[in-house]
């Protein structure tokens, strides 16, 4: 199957592109995309979506197809041919 990421932001200046097609098995999680741009991307990635421990960090936000994760089964949420992942920065307000 085939699903677009898009990036925003910083994360947009660490890949370089701010959104791309990936070709994944049928039942790839988020979670696991997540990994494989880790390994794609480097460490400079991994620092920005990982805490030292391991844990995505929590300001991130997440969306496929405009709806959070969080609506489905979080980073656990299975992906489907065209899906697009939206990788959202902080949101700075006052």
């Amino acid at each position: 199957m085939r699903i677009n990421v898009k990036f925003f932001a910083t994360l947009r200046e660490i890949v370089g592109e701010w959104n791309v097609e990936l070709s994944l098995p049928e039942g790839t999680t988020v979670d696991e995309v997540l990994r494989g741009l880790t390994k794609q991307y480097g460490e400079r990635f991994r620092n920005y979506v990982y805490d030292k421990k391991g844990v995505i960090h929590d300001y991130l936000i997440f969306l496929i197809n405009g709806e959070s994760i969080y609506a489905a089964k979080g980073f656990e949420t299975i992906l489907k041919e065209g899906d697009s992942l939206i990788i959202l920065p902080p949101i700075g307000g006052g």
